[in-house]
């Protein structure tokens, strides 16, 4: 049987769709190779190259915890500053400008800034950006809020709530 020879229907010859039988049954294959997972792109008229710059995120970011340190403001924000900066991580967008091609308002933008550089995951010095390299591990999430007491001082929504009972509602 040659390479390209097909079983159809119980029979020898070829196929419509020409499926050779060695992709059913890979006898010669090493071990190594059965246990790869096919890696060949599904559209190789599209295969991504890299032109003029570009941007990367390291694996550690989403393996090592990084990733679920992040509200979603802080990730879409991240994931901007990642992409507008040049090589060093630097970047020069002003925040009307981030808020508007993001879509945020400029309280979110605030707030999501400020937890990054808390998270020691971007520096800002009032003008530039710069997305850092990743520190050793990623920040601890705060411990739950189980208490009232801590609820009333740390969590926003009892805080508010609090005060619209004590002073009326705006």
């Amino acid at each position: 049987m040659e390479s390209d020879d097909v079983i159809f229907a119980g029979r020898r010859g070829k196929s419509s769709t020409n499926f050779p039988v060695g992709a059913m049954f890979r006898h010669e294959q090493s071990e190594k190779e059965a246990d790869m997972i096919r890696q060949d792109p599904i559209s190789p008229d599209r295969v991504r190259k890299i032109r003029g710059t570009f941007a990367f995120v390291e694996h550690r970011f989403l393996r090592n915890g990084f990733f679920q340190t992040l509200s979603h403001l802080e990730m879409v924000l991240y994931f901007f500053l990642v992409l507008v900066s040049n090589r060093d991580g630097i970047s020069y967008y002003a925040y009307d400008k981030i808020c508007l091609l993001l879509k945020i308002t400029v309280d979110d933008y605030i707030i999501a800034r400020n937890a990054l550089i808390d998270k020691d995951l971007i520096a800002f010095d009032g003008y530039l950006f710069q997305v850092l390299s990743l520190p050793e591990n990623p920040p601890c999430a705060g411990k739950p809020l189980t208490e009232q007491k801590d609820m009333e001082k740390y969590d926003p929504a009892t805080f508010i709530r609090n005060v619209e009972r004590h002073w009326g509602k705006p």
